[in-house]
């Protein structure tokens, strides 16, 4: 009996529910009201609502409606788990980020954690991506995707 092979097309036609983009993704954080600070005023996200009852904030990104991020305050376990998150952004912005996370006291990184003024070119993408972390160690992406 042999398998047959099926080409990621083929899968993605076959697929049951086919995806079209991310809708949302969330972030657990130390302090609610200082990730609304770094989130909604250093990044300059859109606030979308607060539950405070719930200790969770949700962000837009990019156009209302079309993606948006949740900060859950989670307090301070001794088991901290850093999440990744990256924000699409415009090859004109993405070369102009560097100095605009340092304005901001942000250090913008390479992909190795290091400091840098410069986009890192992920040939296999392909993509230019800045990275950064948030207030709670997250580390963050600026990606100019040039597919």
């Amino acid at each position: 009996m042999t398998m047959r092979q099926y080409s990621s097309l083929e899968l993605r036609r076959s697929a049951m529910i086919p995806i079209r983009d991310l809708f949302e993704t969330h972030l657990t954080v130390a302090n609610l009201q200082r990730s609304m600070s770094f989130f909604g005023d250093a990044l300059g996200l859109e606030l979308a609502q607060v539950f405070p009852e719930r200790k969770v904030a949700f962000y837009w990104i990019g156009r209302r409606g079309d993606s948006m991020i949740g900060l859950w305050e989670a307090g301070k376990g001794p088991q901290r788990m850093n999440l990744h998150v990256a924000f699409s952004v415009d090859l004109d912005n993405l070369l102009q980020a560097a100095g605009r996370l340092r304005e901001a006291n942000i250090i913008p990184l390479d992909f190795a954690g290091e400091p840098t003024d410069e986009p890192v070119v992920f040939a296999w993408m392909p993509a230019a991506s800045l990275f950064f972390h948030d207030p709670d160690g997250n580390p963050a992406g600026i990606p100019f995707d040039a597919a």
